[in-house]
């Protein structure tokens, strides 16, 4: 079994992760991981020790929160003409399936695929997404759901005025 802390402590990016197995397969592991990252550093050890040694009632109240916006943006994208989308069961990111909008046009800007979309929605909406293609999913963009209720709801509410745009 491995698992990171990453989501559950809200350490993305601090690369800290554990796993448990039999001696011998532990020892593979680490030599494979010794192959590819070094150690890492001290203060991230550091938090990691204390994040998982102190009261956990705030990653509580933090996961019970994450949950709460993720629905609430599951329902946001849903009404969205042309937007198709499942829940989440991973990480804090939606990716919707965008392709009824390629080949449609607002006289500026026609939207050939994903990237021309979030171009299109950084320029138009002001909101910043990535393109799926490097998720294996070309016909999808990438939106996080890791910022405030209001942000969200006026992130969700510009990228449907924008996508309305389109023809």
């Amino acid at each position: 079994t491995g698992n990171g802390l990453s989501k559950a402590f809200a350490m993305t990016g601090w690369r800290i992760g554990y796993m448990g197995a039999p001696v011998e397969v532990a020892k593979a592991c680490s030599k494979i991981q010794g192959q590819f990252t070094s150690a890492a550093n001290g203060i991230a050890q550091r938090a990691a020790m204390e994040a998982i040694t102190t009261d956990l009632a705030p990653t509580i109240a933090m996961a019970k929160e994450y949950f709460e916006r993720r629905q609430m943006v599951f329902d946001l994208l849903n009404e969205i003409p042309g937007v198709k989308t499942i829940m989440p069961s991973g990480a804090f990111y939606f990716l919707p399936e965008i392709s009824s909008y390629f080949g449609k046009s607002t006289g500026k800007w026609t939207i050939n695929n994903a990237g021309d979309l979030c171009m299109y929605l950084l320029e138009d909406a002001h909101v910043s997404l990535v393109t799926g293609e490097a998720f294996g999913v070309p016909e999808c963009v990438r939106l996080s759901y890791a910022a405030s209720r209001e942000e969200l709801k006026e992130a969700v509410k510009r990228i449907s005025e924008a996508l309305a745009k389109l023809q």
